[in-house]
């Protein structure tokens, strides 16, 4: 399941869609919020462009909103049912569990948006030119 070859592979690992090998991002750190929108230009081993049109990344938009809703309903389940917090506690944890993921989930819904619209192909290892 997480074996090269594979979409979660390659999105856990923030690799080329194409041929999981190159890094999508120049800074592996999503807590560098200076570079947390930094996205190479292509992959240094196939060619691949990271931004195949203009405004490539807006659908990963909506990839986004699903991650966030199923980081607020896991959330708030834990923090009701499990650990018993009231209305306000829940909160706390809602926001706190928000502000503190939000550039993982960034970076997470652009990498799976690329790997929703990339194929991969285990061919592409030589540079096309």
């Amino acid at each position: 399941m997480l074996g090269k070859g594979t979409k979660v592979y390659g999105i856990l690992k923030n690799k080329c869609p194409r041929c999981h090998e190159g890094d999508v991002f120049p800074n592996k750190n999503p807590y560098q919020l200076s570079k947390l929108t930094k996205v190479n230009d292509h992959c240094d081993v196939c060619g691949q462009s990271f931004e195949p049109e203009p405004n490539f990344y807006y659908g990963a938009m909506y990839v986004s909103y699903g991650f966030n809703v199923a980081l607020f309903v896991a959330s708030f389940v834990i923090g009701k049912y499990i650990l018993g917090l009231e209305t306000a506690g829940v909160i706390a944890l809602l926001v706190g569990v928000v502000l503190i993921l939000t550039p993982y989930i960034f970076r997470l819904s652009r990498i799976t948006w690329l790997h929703i619209n990339v194929k991969y192909k285990k061919d592409e290892l030589t540079k096309n030119d």
